[in-house]
């Protein structure tokens, strides 16, 4: 079931009404309006926009000429004051009604479920209850949500949904819950057995339906297609609720050897509400809300008997026997008060103690459990702040968050983070009693403190810290040597749900660049929750202390997302909400699955930036987010990545950035590898490309250079000589004469010592990002082609001037259009074999800097191998040198004459001969010249025009003729 409307990025209540926001450039629509309807769909309730054009609902105007004002959809006369647009309904919460609807309870048995076993139920749901399962559920409604714990049987799994249901068996609301087989249970429901959920933003009308006790609660076992178990039960206000401790399931016992039950006993259950107080008189006060332990006579003032007993001792502690005028097979409420012992109570807080209602009359009707903790789903947090807003700087930055739990055995669970807290101060973590200036000590969680945690749980809690803890009395303090109260804070009561059902919560400490009086932030800090709901949904909550109150008023959350800590890496951010106040919760919907992956697989951050100066004030690093195996992108075959793969026609994403040796690197950004120097690496859509840098061949001057390498450099360069015996030694191993190529130069070359080297001053050129000492020479690095090998650039070793002249060709003996590249990267252009003429000799440019291809002498290539690798071409099995060009044989119709085909660079393309129109008109004319003309004549002997203009030609003839017959049909 849907019980709101999702319009854009907006969630709608049940019956609300708005106005159509289309949003730019069309922007809020006044003229219609909209409305979230509950629409019935297989006994469930849908939520569904409709939205109307209410022009024609406007009233007239009285007068003769109206206006249309901004922001309205009727018109209005001059100066009136009436409003004469269609009314919207807008919600308006009431306090009072919302303090009268807080606590709520149910009590979920076989015989509370009698109105899922009507005629019209049967099919939907399956009742069969062997094993007479009980649960037993706590409400509370705060802030338009309504948040539900229970307890259930131990013999059963986790149910898989909720559901809630209105008298009439129609579903309104229904929860899909994570179970043990679908994935791993939140950290608190699987300590304690609970079962923790929130219905967000209920609407009006089933408020009303809450508020008169009309509204169900059914808990679902098995799977969607096959349903195991459904139990039921009604909502209902208790008075005792709000002072409630304790909490008990009560459930038939299995008496019999065989471990069956009382038959009379089937369906049977109950629940009790348990209120304590420890003070100069210790009390209790009992509400049991059962069924099930009447006989089939008793149907007035039916006796029962009430116990309270220690079972490892077989010690009675409470024992009495009320009675019921009334009973019902449904549900019975009795409450009971008795004064208790300080020592009972503690037993009672360490879940010792057995509650058992039977029947007087026949005491194998009887249902009974242990008295635990309050079924509610809560847990108590704080954020450690330093006492007073005057201390020290020192004193100021250190901070910390602490969150504590109940388990069902009484123990308290305990987690505290601190920042900025010396460990060599020795610190003292201590949970306090606060009441008013009065601070007792009660616990030391000192001994498990480690790394600037505190993890463990205190096993034997008295009553009194109990109480304290529910009533928000409780604190932690982190004391050490020279300061009594470091930082410290009180914890306070949160409903676990949505973020706050996540493993941990996050510390957002103060940014480097944010802490100042100017920005009211002195000394400020967060407590952030953040999850995935099974629905693939991202919620989360911000708690923040030390916001000043006008630094309070707009502030912006947002979600940091990089692939790995490392430098360069690309940074996502996201905008979570805009909020003031020093409290926030929200979620996000329909949120990417390649996004919801990314927080648990990427390092993300929580930032929390000012509006209007976008200056950042704190700053946190996340967990590792659980995210729900079924939110996770489907991959299949057909749409895997492929690295390296990429199309042209497809923009890049301007964040696409390449990882290598530790960093990222930005599009189109090259680098000299760290792994090895001597490799150029270039970013190429979102790939590092790496080369071996290439030597151009160098030619020093013999009587004043020599070619030397130093240290440090990939290729080496002619330096001056110098008259040392390393110098002449350089000489004698003929350093000084010219490579024949970059490989030579490279291999023959010596590298300078340090100590020559510490002579040198290091004076050189910068091109670009990259430094060449004076006197070297290299061949630029273009990606994605590589280093251009046509074009040697030199920084000088006077002037430190960088020269970049390309590679001048000799003039070519055969046409441009017939010359081809030998090799790909190839400066020069050759002429095929066979193809060189005088006649088409060129001179070589003036401008050495601009390159023209020109001819040079190849050798004729001997086989297959040697053609492909100069150029060539392999069609059907035929090989083409590079330059050839032939007419493509088909089997069918053999040699097309009218196609031509050129091999060139490996490369085939094939054209078709075109006929200009003046052609095709000549050859029209010269055949009606053959028709009429004597065959002896002088017309007749004009050669004809050839075959495949003729054709070309009467088909474009074809194609005029039939355009005027179109042109008519489309003006028709």
């Amino acid at each position: 079931a849907v019980t709101e409307c999702q319009f854009g990025k907006v969630l709608r209540e049940l019956g609300s009404t708005w106005y159509a926001d289309l949003g730019p450039p069309f922007g809020v629509m006044y003229c219609i309006k909209c409305e979230c309807v509950a629409i019935p769909k297989k006994r469930r309730i849908v939520a569904r926009v409709q939205c109307r054009n209410i022009k024609n609902e406007c009233p007239p105007a009285k007068c003769d000429d109206p206006i249309s004002l901004p922001g309205k959809c009727c018109k209005t006369c001059p100066g009136d004051r009436n409003d004469t647009d269609v009314a919207l309904d807008v919600p308006v919460p009431s306090e009072e009604e919302e303090r009268n609807m807080k606590h709520y309870a149910a009590l979920l048995t076989g015989r509370t479920s009698y109105f899922l076993k009507g005629e019209e139920m049967k099919s939907m749901y399956t009742t069969y209850n062997p094993q007479n399962v009980v649960a037993t559920a706590r409400f509370l409604f705060h802030k338009k949500n309504l948040y539900y714990s229970f307890y259930t049987s131990a013999k059963i799994g986790r149910p898989r949904a909720i559901q809630f249901v209105d008298d009439g068996g129609v579903i309104l609301e229904e929860h899909q819950l994570e179970t043990t087989l679908s994935g791993t249970l939140s950290v608190y429901q699987n300590a304690t057995g609970k079962i923790c959920g929130v219905w967000r933003r209920v609407p009006r009308d089933y408020k009303r339906i809450l508020r008169d006790d009309r509204l169900h609660v059914v808990l679902l076992w098995g799977n969607k297609h096959q349903a195991e178990l459904a139990l039921a039960g009604k909502i209902a206000k208790y008075t005792a609720l709000q002072t409630e401790l304790f909490s008990a399931l009560l459930e038939p016992p299995t008496t019999t050897p065989g471990g069956k039950q009382e038959p009379q006993l089937a369906g049977a259950g109950g629940t009790a509400i348990v209120s304590t107080s420890s003070g100069a008189a210790s009390s209790m006060h009992l509400t049991l809300v059962f069924n099930g332990v009447f006989g089939s006579e008793e149907f007035a003032d039916a006796p029962l008997s009430v116990r309270i007993e220690l079972p490892e001792r077989k010690e009675l502690i409470f024992d009495e026997v009320p009675r019921v005028r009334k009973p019902s097979a449904e549900i019975n409420v009795l409450e009971l008060s008795s004064p208790i012992s300080i020592q009972n109570l503690r037993l009672m807080s360490r879940g010792k103690l057995l509650l058992t209602v039977e029947s007087k009359k026949y005491p194998q009707l009887r249902i009974q459990g242990h008295i635990v903790t309050r079924a509610s789903c809560e847990i108590f947090q704080t954020l450690l702040a330093p006492p007073h807003a005057s201390a020290s700087s020192e004193l100021s930055s250190s901070s910390g968050l602490a969150w504590v739990y109940l388990n069902t055995d009484g123990s308290l669970a305990y987690n505290i983070e601190t920042d900025h807290v010396n460990t060599r101060d020795r610190p003292n973590i201590s949970l306090i009693e606060e009441q008013g200036k009065r601070k007792a000590k009660l616990e030391d969680l000192t001994p498990s403190f480690n790394f600037n945690q505190a993890t463990g749980s205190v096993e034997k809690l008295g009553p009194k810290v109990l109480e304290s803890l529910y009533a928000g009395e409780l604190g932690v303090n982190v004391a050490t040597e020279h300061e009594p109260s470091l930082i410290r804070g009180r914890l306070v009561p949160r409903p676990v749900a949505d973020a706050r059902d996540s493993a941990e919560p996050i510390l957002l400490k103060q940014h480097a660049a944010g802490g100042d009086v100017a920005t009211g932030v002195t000394a400020a800090m967060a407590m952030a929750w953040m999850s995935i709901d099974n629905e693939c949904n991202l919620h989360y909550e911000l708690t923040l202390s030390g916001i000043a109150p006008s630094a309070a008023q707009e502030l912006q959350l947002y979600l940091e997302e990089k692939p790995i800590e490392a430098i360069g890496a690309p940074v996502t951010r996201k905008l979570l909400e805009e909020f003031a106040g020093n409290y926030m919760e929200g979620f996000v919907l329909g949120m990417p699955s390649a996004e919801l992956i990314k927080l648990e697989t990427s390092v993300c951050y929580l930032e929390l930036r000012a509006k209007h100066s976008h200056q950042p004030l704190l700053r946190g690093k996340l967990k590792s987010t659980k995210v729900p195996a079924h939110c996770f992108p489907i991959y299949t075959d057909n749409n895997v990545p492929v690295p390296g793969d990429h199309n042209d026609n497809q923009l890049l994403n301007g964040e696409t950035k390449c990882f290598h040796s530790g960093r990222f690197y930005n599009e189109s950004e090259q680098w000299r590898s760290a792994q090895d120097t001597c490799h150029m690496c270039a970013c190429q859509r979102g790939q590092a490309n790496c080369e071996l840098i290439k030597c151009p061949p160098l030619k020093c001057k013999p009587a004043t250079e020599q070619l030397l390498q130093r240290d440090g450099e990939c290729c080496p360069s002619c330096v001056a000589r110098r008259e040392t015996a390393a110098d002449w030694h350089a000489t004698a191993t003929g350093l000084g004469s010219a490579p024949s190529s970059s490989s030579s130069a490279s291999g023959s070359s010596a590298a300078l010592n340090g100590s020559e080297l510490l002579l040198q001053p290091r004076r050189g050129c910068r091109l670009g990002d990259q430094f060449h000492a004076a006197g070297a020479s290299w061949h630029p690095f273009l990606p994605p082609n590589g280093f251009d090998t046509c074009t040697t650039c030199s920084c000088d070793a006077a002037t430190l001037e960088v020269r970049c002249p390309r590679m001048v060709c000799p003039p070519l003996q055969c046409s441009e259009k017939l010359a081809y590249r030998p090799d790909k990267k190839a400066c020069c252009k050759v002429c095929p074999e066979g193809k060189q003429s005088n006649h088409g000799s060129k001179h070589a440019p003036s401008n050495p800097n601009v390159l023209h291809d020109q001819a040079m002498q190849r050798s004729a290539a001997h086989n297959a191998e040697e053609v492909l690798a100069a150029g060539g071409c392999k069609v059907v099995n035929k090989i083409y040198e590079n330059g050839q060009e032939w007419h493509p044989i088909l089997l069918s119709h053999g040699e097309q004459k009218c196609i031509k085909c050129r091999c060139k660079d490996s490369k085939v393309n094939c054209d078709r001969k075109r006929c200009s129109r003046s052609t095709c008109q000549q050859t029209r004319v010269s055949n009606k010249r053959r028709v009429f003309d004597k065959p002896g004549s002088e017309l007749a002997a004009v050669p004809p025009i050839d075959e495949c203009c003729s054709t070309q030609c009467r088909r474009s003839r074809r194609h005029h003729k039939r355009q005027p017959h179109h042109q008519q049909r489309a003006t028709s």
